[in-house]
C-alpha cells in the first residue's frame, strides 16, 4: 500500500470518491487527515507521505463536491476557485510547518557534546624537533666531505666555493651540505648542493635538523625553508 506505484493509483480514486460524496462528508474526512498530520506526525512518520498525498488529491475532490452542491453554475465555480486558493495556501503552510525540523537540521551542522570538544585536538599535531647543537670552529677547519676549509684574511675557501667578508668562526651541518660563517651583523649561509649563498642580518644559528635552524633576537627557532622563503 505504501509503494510509489500504489500511491499514485489510489490518489485519483481518492479524489473521485470525495468528488462523489457530499461535501459535508468529504470535508470532515479531509480535516481528519490534516489533524492526524498536525498532531500525530511523530508517531505516524512512516505514513506521512501517504497522508500528504491524500490531502493534495482530496482537496480538489471536496471542492468539486462543493461546487456541485451549489448548483454547478458560475457562482459555484467562482466559490470553488476561491476555496482552491485558500485551501492550497493552507496546505502549503501545513507542509512548511511539518518540514521545519528538516530545514533546521540541514542548515545547522551536527553539534558535538562538550566532552568530545574538550578532548579534541586544537590545530595541527605538534612535532618535536631535536636540534643538533652547532660546533663552531675558528680559522681553518676540517670539511665533513673531505679535506679542509682554509681561512684567508676575511674569507673561507672551500673546495667548491669561497665565502668572503666573514669572521673566522664557521660551522658545518653534520652531512656537510651547509656551511655557516659569522659576520659582523649576522650569518653567511652557503647551500653547497645548489651553490647558493645567503647573508642573514640579525640571525643566529640554533642547531641542525634537516638543515639549519635559525633564530632572530629572542624569537623562536625557524627552519631554513621558512627563513629563506622556500616552503
Amino acid at each position: 500500500m505504501t509503494g510509489l506505484p500504489t500511491r499514485w493509483l489510489l490518489a485519483p480514486a481518492w479524489l473521485l470518491l470525495l468528488a462523489l460524496l457530499p461535501w459535508w462528508l468529504g470535508l470532515p474526512l479531509l480535516l481528519s487527515v490534516a489533524a492526524v498530520l498536525l498532531f500525530g506526525s511523530d508517531r505516524l512518520e512512516s505514513h506521512a507521505p501517504v497522508l500528504r498525498l491524500a490531502l493534495r488529491w482530496g482537496l480538489p475532490g471536496v471542492l468539486f463536491a462543493g461546487q456541485r452542491a451549489l448548483g454547478g453554475e458560475a457562482f459555484a465555480w467562482a466559490m470553488a476557485l476561491l476555496g482552491a486558493l485558500a485551501g492550497f495556501t493552507l496546505l502549503a503552510g501545513l507542509e512548511a510547518w511539518l518540514d521545519r525540523g528538516r530545514r533546521e537540521q540541514a542548515a545547522q551542522p551536527k553539534l558535538r557534546d562538550w566532552p568530545s570538544l574538550a578532548l579534541a585536538p586544537i590545530g595541527p599535531g605538534a612535532v618535536v624537533v631535536e636540534l643538533v647543537p652547532p660546533a663552531w670552529s675558528e680559522g681553518t677547519c676540517p670539511d665533513p666531505r673531505g679535506g679542509e676549509v682554509r681561512w684567508e684574511a676575511g674569507r673561507f675557501v672551500l673546495a667548491d666555493a669561497t665565502v668572503e667578508r666573514v669572521q673566522a668562526h664557521a660551522s658545518f651541518s653534520p652531512d656537510g651540505r651547509w656551511f655557516v660563517a659569522r659576520t659582523s651583523r649576522g650569518l653567511a649561509l652557503l647551500d653547497r648542493d645548489h651553490g647558493r649563498l645567503s647573508r642573514l642580518r640579525g640571525w643566529e644559528l640554533c642547531g641542525w635538523h634537516d638543515g639549519p635552524w635559525l633564530a632572530r633576537e629572542a624569537g623562536p627557532a625557524m627552519a631554513w625553508r621558512e627563513v629563506l622563503g622556500r616552503h
